[in-house]
């Protein structure tokens, strides 16, 4: 599987993979207590198990119970949702999206943040003039 978030993912299931990012492995019942405005359990449960055979989480037996843990790991997660963000919304532009995230950032950016936007800037530009030069 390149791209596991390629394909869209349901408002609940996008909310179910953020509650087990955060708590790494859970079960149901945790999860449940995790989402805002939770199904009842056995939505939740079947959700899951969807996830399961969509091959985005998988589980584990401890005793009685399933844990259920994320296949992607959170980087990977991030990067593939960055990237569909890019796709959907800035036409592919990350210089679009650079700029609309720091016009939407409300509270603006301090000094710090704007080092550290510098250096990777500074960082990508070598990494594509090397790769140029490959």
């Amino acid at each position: 599987m390149s791209d596991p978030f390629s394909g869209h993912l349901s408002k609940r299931e996008r909310q179910i993979m953020e509650a087990l990012y955060l708590l790494r492995a859970a079960a149901v019942s945790d999860v449940r207590r995790a989402l805002a405005d939770p199904p009842s359990y056995s939505a939740v449960r079947t959700t899951m198990n969807i996830l399961v055979r969509k091959g985005f989480l998988q589980t584990s037996a401890e005793g009685r119970r399933y844990l259920y843990s994320p296949v992607v790991s959170p980087e990977k997660a991030r990067k593939s949702a960055v990237r569909h963000l890019l796709r959907t919304y800035f036409d592919g532009s990350v210089r679009d999206a650079i700029l609309g995230l720091v016009e939407a950032g409300g509270e603006g950016l301090t000094e710090s943040d704007y080092r550290a936007l510098s250096s990777r800037i500074r960082e990508a530009r070598k990494k594509e003039t090397r790769n140029r030069r490959k």
